[in-house]
């Protein structure tokens, strides 16, 4: 993800991570979830849906239910809440958590062991993703 960034991206689409961070979070989950489109085989992928007391910013619900269903939450680094960019990474997990958006997975019989979560933090061009495990 930080080689695609770093060679493709240009300032300009991502910003430098400070001030807009909404425009700066959405340019990313845009990017990631296009690229997640390729999965759609083996994935039910939805985007910005209620799930516990809150919206997920990614939900890929395996097909196949011997395979791992994902939640993924994304982050823009701010140096005012932030101390570091791991921080943040592990401030979208929390969130995941915090907000129970593994609550519509859960109605649908899957086991909380065959949820994975990941947490995307971006400071500019460069990208840190944490899984909680």
């Amino acid at each position: 993800m930080n080689m695609v960034a770093k060679t493709t991206f240009s300032y300009f689409d991502c910003g430098s991570g400070y001030g807009a961070v909404d425009e700066t979070e959405r340019f990313y989950h845009g990017f990631v979830l296009g690229l997640l489109a390729e999965l759609s085989d083996r994935y039910h992928i939805t985007s910005n849906r209620e799930s516990g007391i809150g919206r997920y910013d990614i939900m890929m619900k395996a097909v196949d239910a011997q395979q791992s269903s994902c939640i993924i939450e994304f982050k823009v680094f701010n140096p005012k809440k932030d101390k570091d960019l791991e921080d943040c990474a592990y401030k979208a997990l929390r969130q995941i958590e915090e907000k129970g958006y593994v609550a519509e997975l859960l109605a649908e019989g899957i086991d909380r062991e065959n949820i994975k979560k990941y947490g995307f933090a971006f400071e500019g061009k460069t990208v840190l993703i944490k899984q909680e495990i």
